[in-house]
């Protein structure tokens, strides 16, 4: 009851609600990405969300697209901006997607939406992080976001689809803000974001 129904509703509402209250804050970050990187704001990608059904997730864009004379992109750190870092420490590159909860793709509380070239790449125990909905934040976030290994990330997801529940969420959105006020766990050190996810090692 409370997975099915319960939370998406409180989900959109919610969402709903933030955006318009959230509103300026949305209109003053997406004025100052434009800006200073030179009009692009918004960063889209397809992702996978409830049952690997592909969605395309939006945030706000904090990185250029600058690249190499072999086409390649520079390494993260350096195509980040620096009104990209202060979005990205703040967590305000998030915002956009309360647009992705509105339309049901995602929830505020869930395993993060990962990229879909990852799904060939999950074993059995892993794929069950795709029988919730995918959120902003989860259990994985207020544990280490990316400072953790994608096996003890993984390890967090599962967990939390098999004790799911409206404490468990509560816990998760207070824990979220308090690790947004101290910037824990952003990236790994050296690292604008996490490594990518190779598959698990035999």
């Amino acid at each position: 009851m409370y997975r099915k129904l319960i939370k998406p509703f409180f989900d959109k509402l919610t969402a709903l609600i933030a955006l318009i209250i959230a509103s300026p804050i949305f209109i003053i970050v997406a004025l100052l990405l434009a800006f200073f990187q030179n009009g692009k704001v918004f960063f889209t990608q397809k992702r996978p969300g409830l049952k690997e059904e592909i969605f395309l997730l939006i945030k706000f864009k904090t990185m250029r697209d600058d690249k190499d004379v072999n086409g390649e992109l520079f390494a993260d750190e350096e195509r980040l901006t620096w009104i990209g870092k202060i979005v990205r420490k703040t967590s305000m590159d998030e915002i956009p997607q309360l647009l992705n909860i509105i339309k049901g793709d995602m929830s505020f509380i869930g395993p993060r939406p990962l990229l879909v070239e990852y799904l060939p790449l999950y074993s059995k125990e892993q794929s069950k992080r795709h029988l919730v909905t995918p959120g902003i934040t989860g259990w994985a976030q207020i544990n280490g976001r990316n400072t953790i290994s994608w096996q003890k990330k993984f390890e967090y997801d599962v967990w939390y689809v098999q004790n799911q529940s409206f404490l468990l969420d509560l816990k998760i959105v207070f824990m979220t803000i308090f690790k947004v006020f101290k910037a824990e766990g952003i990236s790994g050190e050296g690292m604008a974001t996490m490594e990518k996810f190779k598959g698990n090692k035999n």
